[in-house]
């Protein structure tokens, strides 16, 4: 796995935001059962970048916690099985597939846990956890789809021991 990090704030993040984001990461990746080695872009900013690109990419401005960037187009959420057909999905030199990018504000991460009434680690993991499922192609804009990807974040999350 290729996991490549961008910290484009000045704003700290009282933990080991790398270590998080990898666990995370692993898990919703064997738990979606990838069959193939990833490579993922994160970038952690603060409000006003996050709000910059949710203006540029969604016409909604304002900041938000988590953009996602999926490099692949699924017909269904995490179905693999036609991903070799194509390889403009994998990475030419590493072979990996690219899933595609994930943007967090650091602000959004301590003020939601602040909001929410737990730790700074276990927002961070759950929006990593989101992120991914997104970047599998879960969605959450009808409620059937929402009820699974809650779920399935939930699985995950406590899989690693991140419960509320």
């Amino acid at each position: 796995m290729t996991l490549n990090f961008e910290y484009e704030t000045k704003i700290p993040l009282e933990c080991d935001y790398k270590e998080i984001i990898t666990k995370v990461m692993k898990k919703a990746i064997h738990y979606e059962s990838c069959p193939y080695e990833v490579e993922v872009n994160c970038i952690l900013t603060d409000n006003e970048e996050i709000r910059i690109i949710n203006q540029e990419y969604r016409s909604i401005d304002s900041p938000t916690d988590v953009l996602s960037f999926p490099m692949i187009d699924y017909q269904i959420p995490s179905d693999f099985a036609n991903l070799v057909e194509s390889y403009d999905n994998f990475n030419p030199d590493t072979k990996e597939l690219l899933l595609g990018d994930i943007v967090i504000s650091v602000e959004k991460v301590i003020e939601q846990a602040n909001i929410y009434g737990h730790s700074i680690e276990r927002e961070l993991a759950f929006l990593t956890a989101h992120s991914m499922l997104h970047l599998f192609g879960y969605d959450h804009m009808v409620d059937e789809e929402r009820v699974v990807m809650e779920k399935k974040q939930e699985e995950i999350l406590s899989l690693l021991g991140y419960i509320r």
